[in-house]
C-alpha cells in the first residue's frame, strides 16, 4: 500500500524504516523487512528525500551526469517517477507499505546547488542545509508518536553521503531519549574496509550489535534489489554482482557457520 500522508500512519505498524533514498531500506535490512511481514508485522518505508522537482527544474551538470549514470531521464521529475516505481514495486514484493516524503535529494538542493561533486555529496553537509537536521528530527519525532509502538530504523550513516548523515543525526535525536530506534548498516559502504569503524569513531557513542539472521529470505531481499534497476548497474555493475557482494557481506557476519546470513543493526 502506497501512504500519501504522514497523516496514515497509525498505532498498527510495529516496524517503520526510514530510508534517505529509494533503495536503501532493501539494501541494508530486505532481509529483516521479509521476514516481519511474512509474521503478519505491518512493515512501513518512508522515503525521506523521495520529493518530486519541478517540471521546469534544471539539474546542476553533475546531477544531470548521474542521472545518465543510472540510465534514467535527465529531466528530474521524471527521474524521480521512474525510481519512485522501483521502490514501489520492490517493496510490494517483501510486503511493506511506502511513504515518499516531498524533501529533495542532495543533488538537486540549493541555487547554485549545494553538492556538485562526489566530494561534496560524501562530505561536510552543507551549511544551506544544517536546519534540515531540526526540520527531520520533528518529523520522526511525529512519526513516532503516530507508531508508538513500533521500532524506528535509520541509516548510521556509513560512507558520508549528507543525505544519510541528516537522517543518522535527527534520527539519534529520538535515541537520545530512549526510544526504540535501531541504526542499520549502510550497505554497499559498510563493505569497504575500515568504514563502519571510521563511522563508530565519528560518532563516538558507545554502541551495541544487534544481529538478524536472514538466511531464509535472502533470494527475497535480492530479486526485490533487482528491482531497483536504475541503481544495480551504478552501485554494483551486474546483478550478478550484486548477489555475490550482498553474499559475502551477509555472510562476513558469522564465518564460523557457512551458509548463515545477517543483517546486523546498532543500538545506543
Amino acid at each position: 500500500m502506497r501512504l500519501t500522508s504522514l497523516d496514515q500512519i497509525n498505532q498498527n505498524y510495529r516496524h517503520i524504516y526510514l530510508q534517505p533514498h529509494f533503495d536503501d531500506a532493501v539494501l541494508s535490512c530486505g532481509g529483516a523487512i521479509a521476514m516481519q511481514t511474512h509474521t503478519g508485522q505491518r512493515v512501513l518505508v518512508v522515503t525521506v528525500f523521495g520529493g518530486v522537482p519541478p517540471a521546469d527544474f534544471k539539474p546542476s551538470a553533475f546531477a544531470s551526469q548521474t542521472l545518465q549514470l543510472m540510465g534514467l531521464p535527465t529531466n528530474a521529475a521524471e527521474a524521480v517517477e521512474q525510481r519512485r516505481a522501483e521502490d514501489e514495486a520492490a517493496l510490494g514484493s517483501l510486503g511493506a507499505d511506502v511513504l515518499w516524503l516531498d524533501y529533495l535529494d542532495a543533488m538537486y538542493r540549493g541555487s547554485p546547488a549545494f553538492y556538485q561533486g562526489n566530494e561534496a555529496l560524501f562530505g561536510a553537509v552543507n551549511s544551506g542545509d544544517l536546519a534540515l537536521d531540526e526540520t527531520l528530527s520533528g518529523v520522526f519525532s511525529n512519526i513516532h508518536e503516530r507508531a508508538p509502538l513500533a521500532a524506528i530504523y535509520a541509516p548510521l550513516g556509513i560512507g558520508h553521503h549528507v543525505d544519510h548523515q541528516l537522517c543518522c543525526s535527527a534520527a539519534d535525536r529520538l535515541a537520545q531519549r530512549k526510544l526504540n530506534v535501531k541504526f542499520y548498516e549502510d550497505f554497499p559502504y559498510v563493505a569497504q574496509p575500515n568504514l563502519l569503524e571510521t563511522r563508530k569513531r565519528e560518532l563516538a557513542i558507545a554502541m551495541e550489535p544487534e544481529l538478524v539472521e536472514i538466511s531464509g529470505q535472502l533470494r527475497q531481499k535480492e530479486e526485490a534489489l533487482a528491482m531497483y534497476t536504475s541503481q544495480v548497474g551504478q552501485l554494483f555493475g551486474t546483478e550478478d554482482k550484486m548477489r555475490q557482494q550482498l553474499r559475502s557481506y551477509s555472510g562476513s557476519l558469522r564465518r564460523a557457520y557457512p551458509g548463515i546470513y545477517i543483517e546486523r543493526y546498532w543500538r545506543w
